[in-house]
């Protein structure tokens, strides 16, 4: 290890730089070495590699398919058949399944080693071996088959971070169907606006769950979820830490209730007889979901082969997985990192799910799980660390914690701080790395790579396979220290097939591509440092970005419209130093209403229960009138770039503006929060 924490240079502070060792035993080297022989190269780096990848994007993405026998019995036309965007085709002609090579992994070692941790504060403690993983996988799927599910059908799920969400998941996945999830912290009308655009004719659900110490009986809500999906024929219940309470939630008509033991036990299949769906490599896969800044959740539609491809790529090479590391993320089933996690299985490495408050019932929790599970890659928010900071909380204290190999940090901007922190107290021999990419593309734009030097408070690198560039408003590339936005400017396979419900592409379009035509804009502040790292400052949109969770302002205002007293809302969120953010509500209240103790309770209660505790803001504020676009549109990027520091003059074009004296009172506002959080 050649560890230099808090080395100053002139590109920023040096924190760590790998040993030799770790480089040569990683699966970046291994991959290079054969890139080298096999394409008459010599490349030497990391940034070699990627120059590579993207200058010859078709060469890179058939080495990921070869080195790591993605289907060895299957052949395709070619490899990129359109590399325009939105469009581009992949591997037209291959037949693949995500969760066939999944499984496919545990034989890299010892079937009897763990595959999936699971812990909760509901459950004991439980594991789940290679075997055992791959056999309920394929008993769930006969199951699901017998029960009539074909291929594109939709599965959806209501259940917590668990071997059996692992399970179902493959499981939908093993025979063609479409999979899409939501954690029991939804609300009723936060489920139905994403599941009932898909009409799934399957759920599997639990209807209690535990969080930070107390029980939640969520069986009404359950029972009103399933009333609002006509389209169920199946609902397979999964009894979860309510041994006080075995019954059910009741059922409509139409809808057959089973319980998760009997699908497991329904059949005699086998993994080695098992067949698995060949599914075309552009098959929906599952679905996820926008944040719903501008309507309802739109359904992003992701493909076998394009997830499959890249979680291989990104386990291996860029997460530097493999059989012997163990993968924990603190996480929900509704996030996006909840799919990326099982990615991490791609390089044969274990995974650890745990269902519960990260900090129940003390600062230990993780970092017992860790401790105990021998965990190798440790990630959670920047927020969680900036938490453990103000309690002053050191793990190593209380931890054996040397088989901690990398930290990852997403889901907010990290500071340097924060990176200073994990050196400090957890130990100096870490690889600490921070992300962003997310549920559009259900992986990373730009991570790390475990050969390259750690800096504060930065990004080490852009992925391989993705060409990313920093874009003024006009659509020139920017020089590094420059701020502008993220874009990727060439198709990579995990970009979505398509929205659901949108067969003409349009909302697809309109969301990545109307600000520069045939380039992926992401929604992030972005600059690229001297050394090839990026740091982030933030989003240059209007979603939420909610402890560490992107959640849109149309789920709140619909909330909100459920309250009487209120007319008009809008919402912003700002993030600040030190991992944390700042999410206003704004409320124009009806004639002679007062935003009163029991208005403010019931718009908190609103919130939690329509959508999630998420979504219940910092602070309230009544005011005249919502500032409103000449076309209707609420001015909430201008709002959030006043709070965040940007001169009225850049931030408002009043011209533009219906009712322009309406922003006099968030200039003002935005005034008194600076003078309040500046340094």
């Amino acid at each position: 290890m050649q560890q230099a924490t808090g080395t100053a240079t002139r590109e920023g502070e040096l924190l760590w730089r790998p040993a030799a060792t770790r480089v040569e035993k990683a699966g970046l080297y291994a991959f290079r070495c054969w890139v080298n022989e096999e394409f008459g190269k010599a490349f030497e780096t990391y940034d070699d590699l990627w120059r590579w990848s993207v200058a010859q994007p078709e060469a890179f993405w058939e080495s990921i398919w070869r080195f790591y026998e993605i289907a060895p019995q299957t052949s395709y036309a070619r490899v990129l058949s359109n590399a325009a965007m939105p469009g581009a085709r992949w591997f037209e002609g291959a037949k693949v399944n995500f969760a066939e090579h999944l499984l496919r992994q545990g034989a890299l070692a010892d079937l009897s080693r763990t595959a999936v941790f699971a812990e909760s504060e509901s459950l004991d403690s439980i594991d789940l071996c290679w075997a055992e993983l791959r056999q309920q996988v394929v008993v769930l799927a006969t199951y699901l088959r017998e029960a009539g599910v074909q291929p594109g059908d939709r599965i959806v799920a209501y259940l917590p971070m668990s071997t059996q969400a692992v399970v179902a998941l493959l499981a939908c996945a093993s025979v063609g169907a479409v999979w899409s999830c939501c954690s029991p912290d939804f609300g009723v009308q936060s489920v139905v606006e994403r599941f009932g655009q898909i009409q799934p004719k399957l759920i599997i659900a639990i209807a209690h769950y535990r969080y930070n110490g107390k029980a939640f009986d969520r069986r009404a809500e359950l029972s009103d979820m399933l009333a609002a999906l006509p389209t169920l024929t199946e609902l397979i219940y999964l009894p979860w830490a309510d041994a006080d309470t075995p019954q059910p939630p009741s059922t409509p008509e139409y809808c057959k209730l089973t319980w998760w033991r009997d699908c497991l036990g329904a059949n005699n299949a086998s993994y080695a007889t098992f067949d698995f769906a060949a599914m075309p490599f552009e098959a929906p896969l599952w679905i996820s979901y926008s944040s719903g800044t501008t309507g309802a959740p739109k359904g992003i539609v992701h493909s076998q082969g394009g997830a499959l491809v890249e979680y291989v790529k990104y386990a291996w090479l860029q997460d530097d997985m493999h059989p012997a590391q163990v993968k924990f993320f603190v996480t929900t089933t509704g996030w996006t990192m909840f799919n990326i996690l099982i990615g991490g299985m791609m390089a044969g490495a274990a995974i650890v799910v745990y269902d519960g408050s990260p900090t129940w019932p003390d600062h230990n929790r993780l970092w017992d799980i860790a401790d105990r599970c021998r965990v190798t890659y440790f990630g959670a928010s920047p927020g969680y660390v900036n938490a453990l900071v103000q309690a002053e909380y050191s793990p190593q204290d209380n931890y054996d914690l040397s088989t901690v190999k990398t930290i990852a940090l997403t889901g907010s901007p990290s500071s340097r701080d924060t990176f200073r922190w994990c050196y400090k107290h957890v130990h100096d021999d870490l690889h600490v790395i921070s992300m962003s990419g997310g549920t559009d593309v259900s992986s990373a734009f730009i991570a790390g790579a475990s050969e390259l030097p750690v800096y504060a408070g930065e990004i080490q690198c852009a992925c391989l396979g993705v060409d990313v560039a920093v874009f003024d408003g006009a659509g020139n590339e920017l020089p590094p220290g420059e701020d502008g936005e993220l874009v990727i400017r060439q198709p990579m396979p995990s970009m979505p097939i398509y929205f659901w419900a949108d067969p003409e592409g349009k909302r697809y379009r309109s969301s990545y591509f109307d600000d520069y035509p045939g380039v992926w804009r992401h929604g992030d502040l972005v600059r690229r440092t001297s050394h090839g790292g990026f740091v982030i400052s933030g989003r240059s949109d209007a979603t939420l970005n909610r402890f560490g969770v992107r959640i849109g302002t149309a789920e709140i205002y619909r909330a909100l419209e459920t309250i009487a007293d209120i007319k008009d809302s809008m919402v912003v969120s700002v993030e600040l130093p030190g991992a944390q953010c700042y999410m206003p509500l704004f409320v124009v209240l009806q004639e002679g209403v007062e935003l009163s103790n029991s208005l403010l309770a019931a718009i908190r209660s609103s919130l939690s229960s329509y959508c999630s505790p998420r979504h219940v803001p910092d602070e309230v504020c009544a005011v005249d009138e919502v500032p409103y676009t000449l076309t209707g549109k609420k001015l909430e990027v201008p709002v959030k770039k006043l709070l965040m520091g940007t001169s009225p003059a850049k931030a408002l074009n009043r011209g533009a503006m219906a009712n322009p004296a309406a922003m006099d009172f968030f200039i003002h506002f935005a005034d008194n929060f600076r003078s309040r959080t500046d340094p």
